[in-house]
């Protein structure tokens, strides 16, 4: 092996000539003598240099224009992700509400169901949020509702337990209905609504096939409330109530007003009918009329002289404006008589709220609220068949139902093991094609995983990631990877949807200190 020194190549710079360039003019074999340590006071008055030494050409940096020296390529974001394959543009198009970020891109978040919808992103615009009390589950719901609002989308929330969206409709200057205790308001739940109002500018035709659909709706509400009180009406019992309902409002497609009527006036029907009425039905006398039908005429009079009197058995004495933004019926004041009331009260709504929405015929989409609706579907068979079918509909009747719930289990509490109502309720979480999974335990999350098919990463999204700070959630579309989504509320918004509020509200002026004894 050759120990030749090896040679400079030709018009390279020795060491001279490169200490020069980053020092003050060091000499060859001079620099590598070490220099002489000067005292306190010559450190002292000698200049300091920057850390990142001085910007000025031959002392180690200098600013580069770049541009004029290294060549520039523009490209598409698609060709430049075949030179950096790990970075993706996000699959959700940004229209609609902006709800926060992407906690992996970075990038914004928005939602619009219905442009997922026809952009072949989901099948359907219905959505449903799960999520552990104090996750940020109502604030995420009345965000979504209130950005919505900016693309004219209404929002009519039907049944709101808790007060929660209160302040949303205070704020915005529309006064909400309250119902329950101390309140003077009343729906009827068998209410003509605009119907009244457009019954005479109707052809015959029209009037029939409106008529038949009302009295479809109100057979099945009242049929749903009688299961609430522990029986089940036969073929036979709801036969006999779509008579009397159409008896009592008229209904005649040459009549030229509709009879507004009430519960109330079902039940007495029923206990005490006309000739025509048990004739109309087959019946082949009053006694065996009245024998059949008093389980249902027993199960709607509780309905009038139970926790609910009052509430729904009256005419309708408030005036809702359909043009609002907002609209809602809060049931705060309501919880005191219990759950089932509370369940009931949901039901009612639901129908009203239904039929009133279905003669809009405005044209234009609106979101339905149904917040804690696991207290409606645990209502028995007729509840759960009346959500399921308001799903199925949503697209026809231009609705993004959004549900509200806890965890998955709320849908398999609604009957017994193995039951119908158990099945149907299973099923809606498919008719949601927009799932919201707030942070979940470990054990919750299990049962998301296997009725929403979550990958163990999305899986481990619900319980760690969004458990760490409120708003997170897991938004999943269909089939499609689940994207890790940060909520955001302005100022504003995080003073008006803090459901914690009453928690740090100051104690009451008798309340005693702990510790201290009178």
């Amino acid at each position: 092996m050759s120990t030749r020194p090896r040679r400079m190549s030709d018009g390279g710079r020795g060491a001279r000539e490169l200490l020069a360039s980053f020092g003050d003019g060091a000499r060859g074999a001079d620099a590598a003598a070490p220099a002489p340590v000067p005292d306190r006071r010559e450190r002292a008055a000698r200049q300091r240099v920057p850390r990142r030494g001085r910007a000025e050409p031959g002392h180690g940096w200098a600013a580069v224009e770049a541009a004029s020296r290294v060549p520039v390529y523009r490209a598409t974001t698609g060709e430049v992700g075949g030179l950096f394959p790990l970075l993706a543009a996000d699959g959700v198009p940004a229209v609609g509400a902006r709800i926060g970020y992407d906690a992996l891109s970075g990038g914004a978040f928005y939602c619009h169901p219905v442009e997922w919808l026809l952009r072949g992103l989901a099948t359907n615009p219905n959505m449903v949020v799960f999520g552990e009390p104090g996750r940020g589950k109502s604030s995420t719901v009345v965000a979504f509702c209130l950005r919505m609002m900016l693309f004219g989308i209404r929002t009519l929330v039907s049944g709101d337990v808790k007060g929660e969206y209160t302040p949303l409709l205070r704020a915005l200057g529309i006064t909400p209905v309250e119902l329950g205790n101390g309140s003077v308001a009343r729906l009827n739940a068998l209410d003509l609504g605009p119907l009244a109002a457009r019954w005479p500018g109707w052809s015959a035709t029209r009037r029939r096939e409106e008529l038949t659909g009302i009295l479809a709706r109100w057979t099945r509400l009242l049929a749903a409330l009688a299961e609430t009180q522990g029986y089940s009406p036969t073929v036979t019992d709801e036969l006999v109530i779509a008579v009397v309902l159409r008896r009592l409002v008229g209904g005649d497609g040459d009549a030229t007003r509709l009879r507004p009527i009430t519960i109330p006036d079902v039940a007495r029907a029923l206990a005490d009918p006309d000739p025509d009425l048990w004739r109309h039905a087959r019946f082949a006398g009053e006694r065996e009329f009245l024998d059949h039908t008093r389980l249902i005429t027993d199960a709607l009079s509780n309905l009038v002289h139970g926790p609910l009197a009052g509430l729904f058995d009256s005419p309708t004495n408030v005036d809702l404006d359909w043009d609002a933004p907002i609209q809602s019926m809060d049931l705060s004041r309501l919880r005191s008589r219990g759950d089932q009331a509370v369940a009931v009260a949901l039901t009612c709504l639901g129908s009203w709220s239904s039929m009133i929405t279905d003669l809009q015929d405005d044209g234009e989409v609106r979101i339905v609220v149904r917040d804690e609706v696991w207290r409606q579907l645990r209502l028995g068979l007729r509840a759960v068949q009346a959500v399921d079918s308001d799903l199925r509909l949503s697209r026809a009747e231009r609705r993004i139902q959004l549900l509200v719930m806890h965890k998955p289990s709320d849908l398999l509490s609604v009957g017994e093991a193995g039951s119908q109502e158990v099945a149907i309720a299973k099923d809606l979480l498919s008719l949601c094609s927009t799932r919201i999974l707030l942070g979940q335990s470990t054990r919750v999350a299990d049962e998301l995983a296997t009725e929403l098919a979550l990958s163990e990463r999305e899986q481990e999204a619900t319980t760690g990631w969004a458990m760490e700070r409120r708003g997170r959630a897991l938004w999943k579309i269909e089939n499609h990877p689940g994207r890790k989504v940060q909520t955001v509320l302005s100022p504003t918004e995080q003073r008006m949807f803090d459901t914690d509020a009453p928690l740090r509200a100051p104690a009451r002026a008798n309340a005693r200190p702990v510790g201290v004894s009178r």
